[in-house]
């Protein structure tokens, strides 16, 4: 085996090791609240800030990343990042309170946040664009495994083993992956040397996170609470602002001149909206099974865990058609797919359907989204400078951490509006609406895909010119 290929194989590993932790990590928390809060004592309302302070210090870590990446390189980062997470999770499974958990979390936050784009940037440093599409293929296994199997391995671990193990299974898997990249991983030249943008930071870190927090909070808290509108609109105004100053300087910390190349614009659209869609689908339909059709919280997870097959399934039919088809087709009629599955499920989903119909509609719709998942992923650097791989690896996280908050919030301010105090076998219409409002984005998803020229992709899909 050559070294560049031992190289390729040693990056990837990481990245997927390193990806699955992370995106595990924010969905398998959720279950364990209730449980959290009997044993420290506390309301389980007094428990948000748990998953609050880690989404809003994901926020804060993503913009500043890629200048970090490129400042002192992105495999010095990248193990910072990941050792950072690791330890912090050790310390989350340890914690004695409440606000020393809501501390350690932040932590890890701060770990994640960094850990993804400078891992991408690492990917797409290490790879030539012609192999990104196989690239994707082996990289989706994390987005696909991870969000679907977070609620159903928080739920064993709550009632079969204990909470803080939740947080446990990081460490072994952030160990390994640790070493592996201290030991197979060469170090990559860091770009040439640039000030951090002081003004950017802040203006990013705090608004990203004001507005993160406004977002995340709104459904629950009502977005009339004068502290949402507080916080989402200076968070709005402090995001405006970003944008002004970044563009005046020569060295931003955010390169938004990049949204003026125009795949690399439209894949962020794709991605914001499609992550939308598939994100607050996952986190609505587990609830109305168990809410208002009596499935357990497993039973409710085993029955949404078919959509991770379905992407890995997906992946490999993508992969087969991605040079002759080119991404925008398949976008395209991969978000038609899961906007037509999303509207099949707010209308067949109850007690009488046999839970397989349930099983193929998640399998098919896990098809659906690997459509967008792989070419995305694929075309979105093709007219990016190499260079500039580090801050597009930025932008494209911080649109995608976006999406996803983004949509969760719409489907929980549609189920609160809707059906406010649910109680146990309640009417599911709040739901079946969600899953329309999340039909919905992806619906705006094949839009974007429709504004994504296939001969901008020419580099991914093997072709030596672009027209």
């Amino acid at each position: 085996m050559s070294d560049e290929r031992r190289q390729k194989i040693a990056v990837a590993t990481v990245f997927v090791a390193a990806m699955f932790i992370n995106i595990i990590d924010a969905t398998v928390v959720n279950v364990a609240l209730p449980t959290i809060a009997l044993d420290f004592g506390v309301p389980v309302d007094q428990t948000a800030t748990i998953n609050i302070g880690f989404l809003v210090a994901v926020a804060v870590a993503i913009p500043v990343a890629g200048w970090l990446g490129d400042r002192f390189g992105p495999r010095g980062v990248f193990i910072g990042a990941l050792a950072a997470f690791t330890v912090a999770s050790g310390a989350c499974g340890l914690a004695g309170s409440v606000e020393q958990l809501v501390l350690f979390r932040v932590l890890q936050g701060l770990g994640g946040g960094l850990m993804t784009p400078v891992g991408l940037a690492m990917l797409f440093r290490t790879f030539p664009a012609n192999e990104r599409v196989r690239l994707s293929r082996i990289t989706t296994v994390p987005i696909a495994f991870a969000p679907a199997l977070g609620p159903v391995l928080g739920g064993f671990l709550v009632e079969h083993v204990n909470w803080r193990w939740i947080f446990g299974i990081n460490i072994p898997i952030g160990a390994l992956a640790l070493i592996f990249t201290l030991i197979w991983v060469r170090p990559l030249a860091p770009a040439p040397r640039t000030r951090l943008d002081i003004a950017g930071f802040l203006l990013a870190g705090i608004g990203f996170a004001a507005l993160m927090f406004a977002v995340s909070e709104g459904p629950s808290r009502g977005w009339g609470s004068p502290l949402i509108l507080v916080c989402g609109l200076v968070g709005l105004g402090l995001l405006v602002l970003l944008v002004m100053v970044e563009l005046r300087l020569t060295a931003p910390m955010l390169h938004l001149r990049l949204y003026a190349l125009r795949l690399f614009r439209s894949a962020n659209l794709v991605t914001m909206a499609s992550s939308a869609g598939f994100l607050g689908a996952l986190f609505a339909y587990p609830l109305m099974l168990q809410t208002s059709f009596g499935y357990g919280a497993m039973e409710a997870g085993l029955l949404t865990f078919p959509e991770a097959f379905g992407i890995m399934i997906g992946t490999q039919l993508v992969g087969r058609r991605y040079g002759r088809v080119g991404p925008r087709r398949l976008i395209a009629g991969g978000q038609t797919l899961v906007c037509l599955l999303l509207l099949t499920m707010a209308a067949i989903s109850g007690q009488r359907v046999p839970p397989v119909v349930l099983v193929l509609v998640m399998l098919v719709l896990g098809i659906g989204q690997s459509h967008t998942f792989v070419p995305t992923q694929a075309a979105a650097f093709d007219t990016v400078p190499r260079d500039k791989i580090g801050a597009g690896t930025s932008l494209y996280n911080a649109t995608r951490q976006a999406g996803s908050a983004i949509g969760v919030a719409i489907a929980a301010t549609v189920i609160a509006a809707i059906g406010v105090g649910l109680a146990p076998d309640a009417d599911p219409t709040p739901f079946r609406w969600a899953l329309v409002a999340c039909a919905a984005c992806n619906a705006l998803g094949v839009f974007f895909a429709l504004t994504i020229d296939d001969n901008d992709a020419a580099p991914s899909r093997g072709h030596t010119t672009s027209k």
